[in-house]
C-alpha cells in the first residue's frame, strides 16, 4: 500500500498540506492520517498541559529542569503528541470585529550542538568515568561499554536536524495561529520580513523557518531573502558598558560562583561521586554541569533518555537549574541594569515597527510589514523580556536564598528553551481601538504593570503609556557608553 493509494500524496485541494506532512512526518501511515486530519480540520483535541510524561521511559524525569538546554516540547507538552498542534482559543480578542494586522516574532535558534567549551568539559568527565568509575549498575555499564563520546569541539553550537525541525514546525504552527498574516499571499507579496543574527545556528534556523512555509504552500518558483543584522540580534556584543562591567568582568558573577562553591552544589557533586564510586575531590562543579548537559543534549538532540541522566535525581536537577538561572539572572537579566538596557535598540525597533503598522492601517493602506520574523539567541530574548518587566520576582536570586526560591517565576526552563519565541500581535478592533497581545512560547503573557482588566489584550495606547519612559529614553548609544554622564 502506497501513500498515493491512501490519498495522502498527489493532486486535489490538499496537495500542499500533504507534501509538508509527508516531508515532516515520514512515519507509519496511521500517524500521518491523524496529523493530516488535524491540519485539514484545524482541530486538535490535545491541549492538555498534563500529557503524561511521568513514567515515560523516553523522557528523563529531570527534563523539565534543563534551563536553556531544554526542549521546546517540555514547555508545551501537547506538542509531544502532535508537533503541529495549535490552540487558537487562546487568541480571543475583545470583539468579533478585531482583526490581526501585524505580528512581530523574536525567536531563539533551534536545538544545537554543545559549544566547544561545553564539549571540552564533557570529554573530561567521560575520561574520568571510563578510567575510574566502578559499580555494577546497568546505566554505568552502558556508559562504559556502549556509549562513546561523540561530541567534538568543532561542533561549537551548530544547529542540529532537530533544530531545523523546531523552526519548520513553528512556522507551520504560526501559519495556523495567524492565517491572515502568515499566509502564502503575504509571503509572495513581500509582506513577511526575515532578520537574523549572523551566527550559523541562527541563519540555518531562519532558512528552516522559511522552508517550513515554502513546503507548506509548495512554493518552488521563488526564493525569499533574509537580512543579517547583528546590531539588532546580537546587540550585547556591541554594548561596551555591558561587555566591560558584566560579560568580561569575573566579579559580576560572584553570587553564581558562591552558589557553585556552596553547600547545595556540594551535595550534588558528592552524590555524583557516590554513584560513580570515585573520590569526592574528583567531581567538581564543572563536572556536575558537564554531566547535566550530557543528559540534556542527548535528550534534546536525539530524544534519548541517556544513562548520564542517572547521575541526578530531581533534587539535584533543581539545584542545577537554580545555578543556571542565577547565571542568566546576573549576566543577562535583572542582576544589573545594563543587561536589559543593552536591548534598547531592539526595543525601539519593535515599537517603531508597531507604530508604522498603526499609521499605515489608520490611513487605510495595507500594512507593508505584516510579519517580521527575527531570529537570535537566548541572550537576545532575555534582556528584552527583562526590559519589558516579565518574570520579575520580589527577591533577587542569590547564593543564600535557594531554599525560598522554589516558587520563583524567573525560570529559564519555562522561558528560554530552544526555539523560544516572543510574539507581539497587533489587532485593529475598529476605530481607535488598537490592541496588542504578547505571547511567550505560544502562550499569552500579561504585560506587567497593567491592571488586570487591561492586561490580557490591552489597548496599544496603554502599552505605550506603560513603557513611556523607555520609549522616550533608553538610547542604546547613551546606555552603552562606558562612562555615562550624570543625569
Amino acid at each position: 500500500m502506497t501513500m498515493r493509494s491512501l490519498g495522502l500524496v498527489g493532486g486535489g485541494a490538499h496537495r500542499h498540506t500533504n507534501k509538508l506532512l509527508v516531508y515532516i512526518m515520514p512515519v507509519v501511515f496511521w500517524k500521518v492520517i491523524v496529523v493530516h486530519f488535524t491540519i485539514l480540520t484545524g482541530f486538535c483535541c490535545c491541549f492538555r498541559n498534563d500529557v503524561n510524561r511521568e513514567g515515560n521511559p523516553n523522557i528523563p524525569a529531570i527534563a523539565k529542569y534543563f534551563s536553556t538546554k531544554g526542549r521546546y516540547e517540555e514547555v508545551n507538552p501537547y506538542l509531544i503528541e502532535d508537533i503541529l498542534a495549535v490552540n487558537r482559543s487562546i487568541l480571543q480578542p475583545p470583539s468579533a470585529q478585531c482583526r490581526e494586522i501585524h505580528l512581530t516574532a523574536i525567536i531563539r535558534h533551534g536545538t544545537r550542538y554543545p559549544t566547544s567549551n561545553n564539549a571540552k568539559k564533557m570529554k573530561q568527565l567521560y575520561k574520568l568515568v571510563m578510567s575510574s568509575a566502578s559499580g555494577k549498575e546497568s546505566w554505568l555499564r552502558e556508559i562504559q561499554s556502549q556509549w562513546t563520546m561523540w561530541y567534538t569541539e568543532d561542533m561549537d553550537g551548530r544547529l542540529v536536524q532537530k533544530g531545523m525541525n523546531d523552526h519548520r514546525h513553528l512556522a507551520v504552527r504560526l501559519s495556523k495561529l495567524f492565517p491572515s498574516l502568515v499566509s502564502e499571499e503575504k509571503l509572495r507579496g513581500g509582506f513577511i520580513k526575515f532578520i537574523t543574527s549572523s551566527k550559523h545556528r541562527c541563519v540555518n534556523s531562519t532558512l528552516s523557518f522559511k522552508a517550513g512555509l515554502t513546503e507548506l504552500w509548495a512554493i518552488t518558483d521563488k526564493e525569499f531573502d533574509h537580512a543579517v543584522n547583528d546590531a539588532l540580534m546580537r546587540f550585547f556584543d556591541q554594548c561596551t558598558r555591558f561587555l566591560q562591567e558584566v560579560s568580561d568582568n569575573p566579579s559580576a558573577l560572584s553570587e553564581v560562583d558562591k552558589f557553585r562553591a556552596g553547600l547545595e552544589m556540594r551535595r550534588v557533586t558528592e552524590k555524583i561521586a557516590d554513584r560513580l564510586r570515585v573520590p569526592y575531590n574528583t567531581i567538581t562543579d564543572d563536572m556536575a554541569e558537564a554531566a547535566f548537559y550530557l543528559c540534556a543534549y542527548e535528550f534534546a538532540i536525539k530524544t534519548v533518555n541517556s544513562p548520564w541522566c542517572q547521575l541526578f535525581d530531581e533534587v539535584d536537577a533543581q539545584v542545577m537549574e537554580y545555578a543556571n538561572d542565577m547565571k542568566q539572572f546576573w549576566k543577562r537579566a535583572y542582576g544589573y541594569d545594563i543587561n536589559s538596557k543593552s536591548s534598547c535598540i531592539l526595543f525601539h525597533d519593535v515599537f517603531s515597527r508597531l507604530n508604522k503598522a498603526v499609521d499605515e492601517n489608520k490611513s487605510g493602506q495595507q500594512v507593508t510589514e505584516a510579519v517580521t520574523i527575527q531570529v537570535g539567541h537566548a541572550e537576545t530574548l532575555l534582556p528584552l523580556l527583562t526590559l519589558l518587566g516579565f518574570f520579575k520576582d520580589s527577591d533577587t536570586l542569590t547564593s543564600t536564598n535557594y531554599a525560598t526560591q522554589a516558587q520563583r517565576s524567573f525560570r529559564t526552563s519555562h522561558m528560554l528553551p530552544y526555539a523560544a519565541n516572543l510574539l507581539l500581535v497587533l489587532y485593529d478592533c475598529g476605530g481607535d481601538d488598537l490592541r496588542l497581545q504578547a505571547l511567550l512560547n505560544e502562550k499569552p503573557v500579561t504585560f506587567p504593570g497593567l491592571t488586570e482588566q487591561q492586561a490580557s489584550m490591552p489597548l496599544y495606547q496603554d502599552v505605550k503609556e506603560r513603557y513611556k519612559e523607555l520609549l522616550q529614553g533608553c538610547d542604546f548609544e547613551t546606555e552603552c557608553q562606558l562612562f555615562k554622564s550624570p543625569a
